[in-house]
């Protein structure tokens, strides 16, 4: 196992402030929801509002003055050229509004991400949900949590899934054949249709046994989640069932699962 260069105490310190850059980022996505606000195209078609930019300017500013020697790559602010990043250390990865899309929709299923990332690998990760007041949040060796509302913290575990029929999340858009037939392929319940990292949050805490996605994502989508999945006890690998790795040359994410149970025969479940 290759050491971190950050021990336990100091870990826990940067989770912390997480939590309150991503609280705060997240009241400042709510002073816009089901409110007015702008929404511009980026180059990719995709959406990005008044809330994506407001929200990220807050985690900059947060994780600027908490670790200002971190560079911080954010979905929303610069993309630096691999010829840069390949020759970073341990770096902040955020998406300040996961789930434009729900958000635009008056959907609550929308999140802040923020990780920090180390030789490709999430070592912390935190999740909001602004709309239901819902934090997730993990680091390595620490365990994986969630707190709602003024509640205490409780700690959250994945769930075996050998009991059937397996429960299984998904996202609203439309599914790939392959997806299709993936799922058929499984004694499963009916797909849960749930929107932004709260997917693999939802297999982290042990409600849900399968959260698979075919279709492309980008690394600030999962590494915050991999590492509150990892810590809870589950999985999010690539479809060879390997973690996935962060600061690549190409930023897009492979498919995916999230899973809990390394027991099922996953490998031959997806072959065509």
């Amino acid at each position: 196992m290759t050491k971190t260069q950050f021990n336990a105490t100091q870990l826990d310190d940067l989770m912390q402030a997480c939590n309150d850059i991503a609280k705060e980022a997240g009241e400042a996505i709510l002073k816009y929801y089901r409110s007015e606000y702008e929404v511009f195209r980026k180059d990719d078609k995709s959406p990005v509002t008044s809330a994506d930019l407001a929200a990220n300017e807050i985690i900059q500013q947060g994780l600027k003055k908490l670790s200002p020697q971190l560079p911080i790559l954010s979905e929303e602010s610069e993309l630096y050229d691999y010829s840069e990043r390949k020759h970073w250390g341990p770096f902040w990865l955020v998406d300040p509004l996961d789930g434009t899309k729900e958000f635009i929709n008056d959907r609550p299923d929308f999140t802040v991400n923020i990780a920090l990332i180390e030789q490709q690998k999430p070592i912390l990760g935190v999740i909001y949900l602004p709309a239901s007041n819902l934090l997730y949040y993990a680091a390595k060796g620490l365990g994986s949590h969630k707190k709602t509302g003024q509640a205490a913290a409780q700690p959250i575990h994945a769930a075996i899934t050998s009991n059937q029929p397996m429960r299984i999340c998904g996202g609203r858009a439309n599914q790939s054949e392959k997806l299709i037939r993936f799922i058929e392929s499984l004694n499963g319940e009916k797909m849960i249709r749930r929107g932004s990292s709260l997917k693999s949050c939802l297999v982290a805490e042990g409600s849900i046994d399968l959260y698979p996605r075919f279709g492309p994502t980008w690394e600030w989508d999962t590494a915050a989640a991999q590492s509150i999945v990892e810590e809870a006890g589950g999985y999010l690998t690539n479809l060879q069932l390997e973690p996935l790795h962060y600061n690549k040359e190409s930023l897009l994410n492979p498919g995916f699962l999230v899973f809990a149970d390394k027991m099922i025969d996953w490998k031959n479940l997806l072959k065509p």
